[in-house]
C-alpha cells in the first residue's frame, strides 16, 4: 500500500470520528445543537479523500474529480457558517457564496491546465486558501476570543498558509501527470499526512471550544436561579468569595445586604402563585437596576434575596439599600404593589461571609418586627453576635 493510500484511509477515518463526535454531542446537548453544523462540515469533508482513493481504479475519473475538489471546499465553508452558528451570529454567506463561485470558475478554468505548473497549482489552492483565512476571521470575529478560541482560529490560519505553500510543494515534488497519477506520488503523501495533522488539530480545538462551552454553561445554570435568572445560593457564594479575597488583598470594606419581600405570603395567597413568581422576577429586574455595577446579587431562596457591595463600608450599603427600598415601594411595573425590608451588615475582617449574613439576618429580622418596610443595621462592632445592636435606617 502506498502511502498516500494510507494516509487517505487515515484522513477518512478521522474525518468520520470528528463528525460521529459533534453529532453525538449535539443529540445529547440540546442548547449545542449547533454541533451538528461541524459534523456536517466534516462529513462532506470525508468525501475528499475517499474519492481520491476511488480515482485511480474508475473507468470514468472526471466525477471524482469533480466530488474530490469541491466536497472540500463545501467541507471547509460549511464549517464557516458552523462556527457562526455556534456563536448565535449571521453567517457569512455573501462570503462564503463569493469563495464556492470562485472555485467553479477557476476549477472550469484549469480544468485541462497543466499540472506541476506553478500558475495552475496557486489557482488551484487559491479557493482554500481564501476558505481557511475566512475560518480563521469568523471565528475571532463571532467568538470572545478566549484562549482556545485564538488557538482554534491560528490553526485555521496555519491551514491557509499551508494551502499557499502546496503548489510550491506541488511544482518541487510532482504531483503525478494526471489526477489518476495523483496517489502514487510524493506529494499525494506531503499532501494527504500535512493536511490530515492541521485539520486534525483544528478539529480537536474546535471539540475543545465546544465541549468547555457546555461545561461553561452546565456551571452558569448549577450557579443561577432559573426563577429570577440571578445567582442562586451557590452561585453567590462563589462569586462572593472572589470578592472578599480581592477585598482582603486590598484592604478595602465589603458589606451585606439581606433583602426580603414584605407580606409575600399573602402575595400568592391574593393573587396565585403565577404572580408571585412575576414578583420575584419583578425584584430581580429591580435589584439589576438599582444595585451597584460591581454588586454580587443572588436569592438565596422564596422571596430572600441578597447583595454583597464590593469596596462600600456598611453606611454606604445602608444607602444603597434605602434606595432599593424605595425603588421597590415606588415603581409602578403593572404587579401587586409590594415593598421589602432589609438587614445590612459590614463584613468584619475577622469573620466569615456566613457569619455577617447571619447579622444581616438579625437585622433584617428586626426590621420585620419594627412593622416593614424599612432597612436595619447591625452594629459592627468586636461583641458577640447575640448582643449586637440593631440601628433602624
Amino acid at each position: 500500500m502506498h502511502g498516500a493510500v494510507f494516509a487517505m484511509v487515515v484522513n477518512i477515518a478521522v474525518a468520520g470520528l470528528f463528525a460521529a463526535s459533534f453529532a453525538i454531542i449535539a443529540f445529547t446537548n440540546p442548547s449545542h445543537r449547533s454541533a451538528y453544523g461541524f459534523s456536517i462540515s466534516y462529513a462532506i469533508g470525508m468525501l475528499t479523500p475517499a474519492s481520491e482513493l476511488l480515482l485511480p481504479i474508475s473507468g470514468w475519473p472526471e466525477p471524482f474529480m469533480v466530488t474530490s475538489y469541491f466536497s472540500f471546499m463545501a467541507g471547509l465553508l460549511a464549517m464557516a457558517a458552523a462556527i457562526a452558528r455556534f456563536y448565535r451570529r449571521p453567517a457569512p454567506w455573501v462570503a462564503i457564496a463569493a469563495i464556492f463561485v470562485a472555485a467553479a470558475v477557476l476549477r472550469w478554468t484549469i480544468w485541462d491546465g497543466e499540472r506541476d505548473w506553478l500558475p495552475y497549482e496557486l489557482a488551484f489552492q487559491a479557493p482554500f486558501v481564501a476558505a481557511s483565512a475566512l475560518l480563521c476571521w469568523v471565528l475571532l470575529r463571532t467568538s470572545r476570543r478566549r484562549p482556545l478560541e485564538v488557538a482554534a482560529a491560528m490553526m485555521f490560519g496555519i491551514v491557509a498558509l499551508h494551502f499557499f505553500a502546496k503548489p510550491f510543494l506541488a511544482q518541487a515534488f510532482g504531483s503525478g501527470r494526471s489526477a489518476k497519477d495523483y496517489v502514487d506520488s510524493t506529494y499525494a503523501l506531503l499532501s494527504q499526512a500535512s493536511t490530515g495533522i492541521l485539520l486534525t488539530a483544528a478539529g480537536l480545538l474546535m471539540l475543545l471550544v465546544t465541549v468547555q462551552s457546555i461545561v461553561r454553561e452546565s456551571q452558569s445554570e448549577s450557579q443561577t436561579d432559573p426563577l429570577s435568572g440571578l445567582a442562586n445560593r451557590r452561585g453567590f457564594d462563589l462569586h462572593a468569595a472572589r470578592v472578599l479575597v480581592r477585598a482582603a488583598e486590598l484592604r478595602l470594606p465589603v458589606s451585606v445586604a439581606v433583602f426580603d419581600i414584605d407580606h409575600f405570603k399573602a402575595i400568592n395567597d391574593t393573587h396565585g402563585h403565577a404572580v408571585g413568581d412575576e414578583v420575584i422576577r419583578g425584584l430581580a429586574d429591580l435589584l439589576r437596576r438599582a444595585a451597584p455595577q460591581a454588586a454580587v446579587i443572588g436569592r438565596m431562596g422564596g422571596e430572600e434575596f441578597a447583595l454583597l457591595f464590593e469596596h462600600t463600608n456598611q453606611e454606604g450599603a445602608r444607602l444603597n439599600a434605602e434606595a432599593i427600598r424605595i425603588a421597590a415601594e415606588t415603581e409602578r411595573t403593572g404587579l401587586p404593589p409590594f415593598t421589602v425590608s432589609a438587614g445590612v451588615s459590614v463584613v468584619r475582617p475577622d469573620e466569615s461571609l456566613g457569619e455577617a449574613m447571619r447579622r444581616a439576618d438579625m437585622a433584617l429580622y428586626e426590621a420585620k418586627r419594627q412593622g416593614r418596610n424599612r432597612i436595619c443595621v447591625a452594629e459592627a462592632t468586636g461583641r458577640r453576635l447575640d448582643d449586637r445592636q440593631l440601628l433602624v435606617s
